[in-house]
């Protein structure tokens, strides 16, 4: 294994945490990271709500679950040993209506199979032990679940691959990968190249355009979809403890507005999700006319707006006006109004979709001979990136052993 050299494409967090996992199991192996901006952790890490996620939501057995759960202990000891921050403020998933209360049985049922630490249901009277400003008429509290610092967690990863006598190799847009007849693999960025033995796409945002350079086909495609956060005054921070989540609609794929306070003491509310018109479109005034293009001529994307227009149409209102936005926001926390928040951040999430308008919902990761392409890796792909790393080590390190 000392001649090996593995590559990976993409310095967000499970790009970077694979590149610790593979040079730290490896010792010899070279591994080298590209990425095409000038820092680690730009997109999708850099603009995560830094929630380390317990297991609720996922569906038993899936890879979510099972990753999520590994991950999250993964990270609370990569924390604690690096002196990183993370705490353990707790988590309440609210129903707010009657009519969500056996949504939010459900979820309960989901997450003791999933075996979530701690949780347990709570009466409307001990939400407000827990959460003295929140109201509800019951809830599921996970007392576990935490906030970090997840682009911290991410410099410390790529810290970790250059002790360990790797590279992250920074401004390297991948261009062009070729497979090699004397075998190997060629990784382009213009003119510049690498050769590497195998190859570990975790693209993110344009996970699907550098999976099709490798060979592993159209789907599932990415739609960007953008989140926009409120930022709560600094007044009415205190009335938050911990998150304050509601009760997730199935049908859709994201989990709506809620509270989260950051490792920084400021609390936001967030994120809506709108359709971005570009895959970094962190702003509304950012269009990329190609991409328009692409989101327009994929059969896939016009099946969602039919299935979910309705909810399009509420989610942008809320981006255009921050009373809308906040209406819902209040049935849980009432006591902060539009009027106490701030336009914050915005983040944009990879919304992996099929053709026929299906989201792909669990993390979807692909095998091409000596390629590895993370295909889909929305929340909890953070919490569960050490975890990740693992299942994509122990694929990547087997094959490689029977080559040789």
């Amino acid at each position: 294994m000392a001649d090996q050299t593995i590559g990976i494409v993409g310095a967000g967090i499970v790009g970077l945490a694979t590149g610790r996992e593979i040079a730290l199991r490896r010792p010899g192996t070279r591994v080298v990271v590209l990425e095409k901006e000038r820092d680690v952790a730009v997109h999708q890490t850099g603009h995560n709500s830094g929630v380390v996620h317990a297991g609720i939501y996922y569906t038993p057995g899936s890879l979510k679950a099972r990753l999520c759960t590994r991950g999250m202990g993964l990270i609370r000891e990569y924390c604690q040993d690096r002196d990183l921050p993370y705490d353990e403020c707790g988590k309440l998933v609210v129903a707010v209506t009657d009519a969500e209360v056996p949504r939010m049985e459900a979820l309960y049922a989901k997450s003791l199979e999933n075996k979530v630490p701690g949780v347990r249901r709570v009466s409307a009277s001990e939400i407000r032990e827990i959460e003295p400003h929140a109201m509800g008429k019951a809830a599921i509290h996970s007392p576990r679940t935490a906030i970090t610092d997840y682009t911290a967690i991410a410099k410390s990863f790529a810290k970790d691959i250059e002790e360990s006598g790797g590279e992250v190799r920074l401004g390297f847009p991948v261009t062009r990968i070729t497979r090699l007849t004397g075998g190997g693999i060629e990784v382009a960025s213009g003119a510049e190249t690498l050769t590497v033995d195998r190859l570990v796409l975790c693209a993110g945002l344009h996970s699907d355009q550098v999976a099709r350079l490798a060979d592993d086909g159209d789907e599932p495609r990415i739609v960007p979809f953008r989140g926009e956060y409120m930022t709560v005054s600094a007044e009415k921070a205190h009335m938050v403890r911990g998150l304050v989540y509601p009760v997730p609609d199935p049908r859709y794929p994201f989990l709506g507005v809620h509270f989260t306070r950051r490792v920084t003491g400021e609390v936001e509310v967030g994120p809506n999700a709108v359709l971005a018109f570009s895959r970094e479109g962190y702003r509304l005034s950012t269009i990329d006319p190609r991409e328009l293009r692409r989101i327009a001529a994929f059969p896939g994307m016009w099946h969602l707006a039919k299935q979910h227009w309705r909810t399009g149409i509420k989610e942008m209102r809320g981006s255009l006006s921050v009373r809308s936005y906040m209406k819902d926001a209040m049935a849980y926390i009432p006591g902060i109004h539009a009027s106490d928040v701030v336009r914050g951040g915005a983040g944009v999430r990879a919304q992996a979709l099929g053709r026929d308008g299906s989201l792909v919902d669990d993390f979807a990761i692909h095998h091409v001979g000596a390629v590895t392409a993370v295909r889909n890796a929305p929340s909890p792909a953070a919490t569960s990136s050490m975890a990740i790393a693992e299942h994509i080590a122990d694929a990547t390190l087997r094959t490689t052993s029977e080559e040789l």
